[in-house]
C-alpha cells in the first residue's frame, strides 16, 4: 500500500457527508457499526487467485478522504477480459454510514453480469441488465434502506468488529435480478498465523455468513443454492490491516482469494544495485 495509513484495504469497496445524513430515508432501529478505526487515503495493490492458486486478476484500491467523506474505487481486471469495478462513498463520523455504491461486474468470469447502483439519500436502487432481446433494461426501485446497509464496505466494517463481542449483523443489497435485501452475520473465529516476507505474524479470522431470509432462505440450502461463507483475515492493533479474503465475489462464480500484493521494482533499480556492489 502507498500513502497515509498504508495498512488500509478496500474494498468487497467503501464511503459519506454530515448534511446528507440528515436527509437519508433509512430504517430506524438497525444498529450501525461504530467507526473505531477510521479509514485513510491510500492506494493499494491487490491480486485475485483461483482455488488452484493461479492469478486470475489484479486490482487497484484507490481511497480518498475529504473531511468525513470516504470515496473508494476498487477495480479488478481479469486475464479473460472480465472487469469488477466498484465505487463506494460512506461517512465515518461516529458510526459508518453508506451514502452510495455503484458496482459493475461484466465478462466471462461472471455468470450473471451486474450493474447495481444504490443511493441511500433518495432510497433509489437501480439495476441495469440485458433483456431477452439483447437491449439494456433499467429498473429503479424505491426501497426503505436500513441504517446498517454496507455494500462495498465489508473489510472496513470487519476491521471494526470487536473480536470479543461475538456476532455482528449488517445488511447488504444484492441484484438477483431485482434488488433484494439480505443479512450478513460477521463472527470472529480466533487467531491464525500468516507471514510477511517469511516472518510469522498473527491475524484475526472472521467468518461472514450470508442469510437470504424469507422463503428463499429456507429453500436455498435444500437445493444447494446457499452461498458459501466468506472468510476474512485482519491483523489487529492500533491500525488494523487487511490480510486476505476468501469466498465468492458473485452469484455462482468460483471461490477465489484476494490479498495484497506489491509492485516489483523497476529493472533499472536492480541494475543500479548490482553496479554499486561491483564497485565496492
Amino acid at each position: 500500500m502507498v500513502g497515509r495509513r498504508t495498512e488500509r484495504w478496500r474494498a468487497l469497496r467503501l464511503p459519506l457527508t454530515a448534511i446528507a445524513l440528515c436527509a437519508m430515508p433509512l430504517i430506524a432501529g438497525a444498529e450501525t457499526v461504530a467507526a473505531r478505526h477510521l479509514q485513510g487515503t491510500t492506494h493499494g495493490y491487490l491480486e485475485l487467485r483461483t482455488a488452484e492458486g493461479q492469478v486470475a486478476a489484479i486490482g487497484d484500491l484507490v481511497q480518498v478522504v475529504r473531511g468525513d467523506r470516504v470515496t473508494t474505487h476498487c477495480t479488478f481486471r481479469f486475464k479473460d477480459g472480465s472487469v469488477d469495478d466498484e465505487t463506494t462513498v460512506f461517512s465515518q463520523r461516529g458510526n459508518f454510514q453508506l451514502i452510495s455504491d455503484h458496482h459493475i461486474q461484466k465478462g466471462p468470469f461472471f455468470p450473471h453480469p451486474m450493474d447495481l447502483s444504490i443511493d441511500t439519500r433518495s432510497g433509489e436502487v437501480t439495476v441495469k441488465s440485458l433483456g431477452k432481446d439483447g437491449k439494456e433494461e433499467v429498473k429503479t426501485n424505491h426501497m426503505k434502506l436500513p441504517a446498517d446497509l454496507y455494500n462495498g464496505m465489508i473489510v472496513p466494517i470487519t476491521e471494526n468488529v470487536r473480536a470479543n463481542v461475538g456476532e455482528e449483523d449488517v445488511s447488504m443489497i444484492v441484484a438477483a435480478p431485482s434488488p433484494r435485501l439480505i443479512k450478513l452475520k460477521i463472527s470472529p473465529k480466533g487467531e491464525e498465523a500468516f507471514s510477511v516476507a517469511g516472518f510469522e505474524r498473527k491475524a484475526l479470522h472472521y467468518e461472514i455468513k450470508i442469510e437470504l431470509g424469507g422463503v428463499a432462505g429456507v429453500v436455498a440450502p435444500m437445493i444447494g443454492k446457499q452461498p458459501p461463507n466468506i472468510q476474512v483475515w485482519i491483523e489487529g492493533g492500533e491500525v488494523p490491516g487487511f490480510v486476505g479474503e476468501q469466498g465468492q465475489i458473485a452469484d455462482e462464480s468460483p471461490i477465489v482469494s484476494i490479498q495484497q500484493t506489491g509492485p516489483a521494482m523497476p529493472a533499472t533499480a536492480h541494475a543500479s544495485e548490482s553496479h554499486t556492489g561491483a564497485g565496492n
